[in-house]
């Protein structure tokens, strides 16, 4: 079995950078190769197709991230070249960013010709399908802003922790400036580089800013996660998150943000600190907005997982129970979703139609044609930001 395994990687591996004998002239390899690499091809029409060598395997199959994705429902079985290639070409895929990994005899595998990025709690590859509309999250010929990683020790956990923090282009040029600051939560299974990497939020930021459609900010983007001083570490698989959700907001509250305003030119009044999130993330942010209203006015929630039937008199320590206070109080609540992921989808909607019903003021965006997935996410920030400080 050993011999056997070894086989099948050293075949993969050395396979990935041969040319195609026969390349399709209307497509292209995707952007999420790593250098060299001939597939993943993306099509004119978004087909994706994807190959592995793996002469030894009796079945490859490629599994899409989650059935909220935008490359189908998996596994979806691959077809065997004679020379040991396996292939699949999927039906158009949403634009936008998909993890995916191989099925190699039911084993899980990477796909050695894709970048990684953690999600699923693990690297996972990803591909990135071209999307039309997307020249707001394109790196442009505009001035760029620098994504920093800021080490910090949080007492709350006992434990050094990095944030990655975005300052804009001029961050560094005019030493008097200060910024408000935005907080910006990745989703379960992934981390802080999340919102950067696959997230493109840096070249989202810099084209808004640059475009004069929103005020120069700086992002913190810090991991969701949060584990008591001498304990185990909580999976960070999909859909579960932290064990100790309060944990986190009490390190967000009592370490993180003294740090940021310690650390970098910040407007430290709440009147210019803003939090959002994706998934988890978004549900992290409205548990830490909405029970420390002294600290945030500007709320973002981005595919959260809500709470059903909403009771406004209790729901977040009663942030809700007084509409005129809560409107005089918070600038601006929002929430997002894509119109492709029902289950985020219809509770956003009713959560906001109950607030709506009563007199609380909030926005409310969905993503055309986008399921839980970066696509909808980046869509989300890009509609938020300029909303920020004004």
């Amino acid at each position: 079995m050993i011999q056997r395994a070894t086989l099948l990687c050293l075949s993969i591996s050395l396979s990935i950078f041969a040319p195609c004998a026969a390349q399709s002239g209307d497509s292209r390899p995707a952007a999420s190769n790593v250098r060299g690499a001939q597939y993943p091809r993306v099509y004119a029409d978004l087909r994706v197709e994807f190959r592995i060598k793996a002469p030894e395997a009796r079945k490859v199959q490629l599994q899409p991230g989650g059935d909220d994705n935008g490359l189908g429902k998996g596994p979806i079985d691959m077809a065997r070249a004679d020379d040991g290639t396996w292939s699949v070409t999927t039906p158009a895929a949403v634009p936008g960013f998909h993890y995916y990994w191989f099925l190699v005899d039911g084993v899980a595998m990477n796909d050695p010709a894709s970048e990684t990025y953690f999600g699923w709690g693990r690297q996972s590859s990803g591909v990135e399908v071209p999307d039309k509309g997307g020249d707001f999250y394109a790196a442009k010929d505009v001035p760029h802003g620098d994504v920093r990683v800021r080490w910090y020790y949080a007492k709350t956990t006992q434990a050094w922790r990095p944030a990655y923090v975005y300052t804009p282009a001029d961050y560094d040029r005019d030493s008097r400036a200060r910024y408000p600051v935005l907080y910006l939560q990745h989703g379960s299974g992934e981390d802080e580089r999340g919102w950067s990497t696959q997230g493109r939020a840096n070249f989202i930021l810099d084209n808004l800013i640059a475009g004069g459609k929103a005020k120069p900010l700086i992002v913190v983007m810090d991991q969701g996660y949060a584990t008591a001083p001498g304990a185990a570490p909580a999976a960070t698989t999909q859909g579960r998150g932290s064990a100790q959700p309060s944990l986190f907001e009490k390190m967000v509250i009592d370490d993180l943000i003294p740090m940021i305003d310690a650390t970098y030119r910040t407007l430290s009044d709440r009147d210019h600190r803003a939090m959002a999130g994706l998934s988890m993330g978004g549900g992290q942010t409205l548990q830490i907005t909405l029970t420390h209203l002294d600290k945030f006015c500007w709320i973002g929630s981005f595919s959260s997982p809500l709470r059903a039937g909403l009771d406004l008199k209790t729901a977040y320590s009663g942030a809700f129970a007084d509409a005129a206070a809560f409107n005089k109080k918070v600038h601006l609540l929002w929430l997002g979703a894509g119109t492709g992921e029902e289950r985020m989808l219809k509770p956003a909607l009713a959560m906001h139609d109950t607030l709506e019903q009563a007199g609380i003021k909030n926005v409310f965006y969905q993503s055309p044609g986008t399921a839980h997935e970066w696509q909808t996410w980046r869509r989300d920030l890009y509609e938020f930001v300029p909303l920020l400080f004004r």
